[in-house]
């Protein structure tokens, strides 16, 4: 598979500091700053120029694209585009701040596209109109197959340049696509860009695939497949396809995940009635076993700093979860809530971890601090599991399943994004049921 900027090239850079911003402004108010979207930015984004019909179709495209991925933040409210003074023909080089003025928005993005046979060039700037004056711009080149890649980088650079965090916006969600009934159901390894298009189907050879994870550092993914009957634990790689078989094993091997490193992956590993953690380097292939207890021990994840492991384990009698140091020294209970706890995973800052609750038979997502403190619930139903962090932190994603039906229809999976600040949720759409999503830490 192609890298997805690989035919998308940063031509120029006009500028990238935000320096003065207004006070509306400066305050957007990530790492828990921002209660709700109450205090949204307003902001508006014409359409693109363009001087043919297919560059101005391009360019409406582009916009749409950078409208809906600034409206799913939760961070900005995007004006009608009915309420705009001018278009971005009038607007040229700069705004008529006077114009603008009256509209009482914060922030304001324009540029143009040029249509040539083999390749699309586009212009983008920001102002702040506030303070009436250029924030930020870029100009970038690309294949026309790439349009959505451009917008989406374009949606980043506003994001970062009015937020001062790294926008998600460019970056793909790993998943299982579920097809069939409950009693036969497919579960193929497929990937989408962060927003629910470009769906790709990742070649597998088995029709059971579960818990697919990205590497940090490099286009490749882990999963668990039961390809030759029995669950092993895969590493592909997302340019080649190819595939291996992460060692040999004589117990079955799950949950695996990647070291902040991407040199190192984590799992655990059945032996009887037990499971304990496992890592192996994937440089030399040595492997360290981790825990050796009598209990099921699964599901770990690495804080980002590489230091530490958050885990969940049955060693008190039910499932809980726990942190440990890298080398497995100093297990650590952290949950104290009702009902058991899995799935947990670090947030990219470090600060929270993101956790699967079952209490009866309700399940919820929610999120606690490293040490069990400060839990809160964003999402709770039937059957809520899987969180996975966006890049920037901010959000998370997760899949919901239905209950089943006696006639055995029912129990499908779909995808969902909540904003861990201000609880906004929605669905994720895809083509077919999902479930264990990931997100990539970066564009691929």
């Amino acid at each position: 598979m192609r890298t997805r900027f690989a035919n998308l090239v940063l031509i120029m850079a006009l500028a990238f500091s935000c320096l003065g911003f207004s006070p509306t402004m400066a305050q957007i108010r990530l790492g828990g700053q921002i209660a709700d979207s109450s205090n949204a930015v307003n902001i508006a984004v014409v359409d693109l120029a363009g001087d043919n019909l297919q560059a101005v179709q391009f360019g409406q495209m582009l916009a749409d694209i950078v409208r809906d991925d600034l409206i799913g933040s939760g961070l900005f409210d995007v004006a009608a585009s009915a309420t705009y003074p001018q278009t971005a023909v009038q607007i040229s080089g700069r705004p008529d701040f006077n114009q603008w003025a009256t509209t009482r928005l914060d922030a304001l993005v324009t540029g143009r596209v040029a249509y040539f046979e083999d390749h699309l060039e586009v212009e983008y700037r920001l102002f702040d109109l506030k303070q009436r004056k250029f924030l930020h711009g870029l100009r970038l080149r690309a294949n026309r197959s790439s349009a959505r890649s451009i917008a989406h980088k374009i949606a980043d650079q506003v994001y970062e340049a009015l937020t001062g965090a790294p926008g998600h916006f460019s970056t793909q969600i790993v998943y299982i696509a579920e097809t069939g009934t409950a009693t036969n159901r497919m579960k193929r390894l497929a990937i989408m860009d962060q927003d629910g298009s470009n769906v790709r189907y990742l070649p597998s050879q088995s029709g059971i695939n579960l818990t697919p994870r990205f590497s940090p550092v490099n286009p490749e993914i882990t999963y668990l497949s039961y390809e030759d009957g029995l669950p092993k634990v895969y590493l592909l790689d997302l340019r080649t396809y190819r595939k291996e078989v992460l060692g040999e094993f004589s117990g079955m091997t799950f949950s695996p995940r990647f070291a902040p490193d991407g040199n190192r992956v984590i799992f655990s590993l059945s032996s009887g009635d037990q499971a304990d953690l496992w890592e192996m380097d994937l440089r030399t292939l040595r492997r360290t076993q981790l825990t050796n207890t009598p209990a099921i021990e699964a599901s770990p994840s690495y804080s980002p700093d590489g230091q530490q492991i958050v885990f969940e384990s049955d060693r008190s009698g039910d499932q809980q979860l726990y942190i440990m140091n890298r080398n497995g020294t100093g297990a650590t209970r952290i949950s104290f809530g009702q009902g058991r706890y899995a799935s947990p995973v670090w947030s990219p800052d470090g600060r929270s971890i993101a956790f699967t609750r079952m209490d009866g038979e309700e399940f919820t997502i929610g999120v606690m601090d490293p040490n069990g403190t400060t839990e809160r619930t964003l999402s709770r139903g039937f059957s809520v599991e899987g969180p996975s962090w966006s890049p920037n932190g901010r959000m998370l994603t997760y899949f919901k399943t239905s209950r089943q039906n006696a006639d055995g229809t029912g129990g499908s999976a779909q995808l969902y994004v909540v904003d861990i600040f201000s609880g906004q949720e929605r669905l994720l759409p895809t083509p077919t049921g999902a479930s264990d999503p990931a997100w990539s830490s970066t564009s691929l």
